[in-house]
């Protein structure tokens, strides 16, 4: 990755994945990594992580090694056409049909 790359940190909750998501969730966040990689936008990379720890944020982005605020990643991704919330919705769209294809769903 590059260090003018901007890498988001989205981290998956368990539950997402029903009622045994817990059991689930670090296969998914591996199966799904490469998937969501190769629909990335170039100017960004998405890294899926499993979410434990609910006093870590969902998003976190982060920039030549430094953790952004969410007023300079809301700046970053202006510059780059979109918000943080489309493409977290874009995100979560390919996530659901994941974990459809994950658990053999289709």
């Amino acid at each position: 990755m590059s260090n003018l790359q901007l890498a988001v940190i989205y981290r998956v909750e368990p539950g997402c994945l029903g009622p045994e998501g817990a059991a689930h969730i670090e296969g998914f966040c591996q199966f799904a990594q490469p998937l969501v990689a190769a629909h990335t936008p170039a100017f960004m990379q998405w890294q899926l992580q499993p979410r434990f720890d609910k006093k870590l944020p969902e998003m976190q982005c982060v920039l030549a090694g430094k953790n952004l605020t969410a007023e300079q990643a809301e700046r970053y991704f202006s510059l780059q056409g979109t918000t943080a919330d489309d493409l977290e919705e874009q995100l979560n769209f390919q996530l659901t049909h994941l974990i459809d294809q994950y658990f053999g769903r289709w």
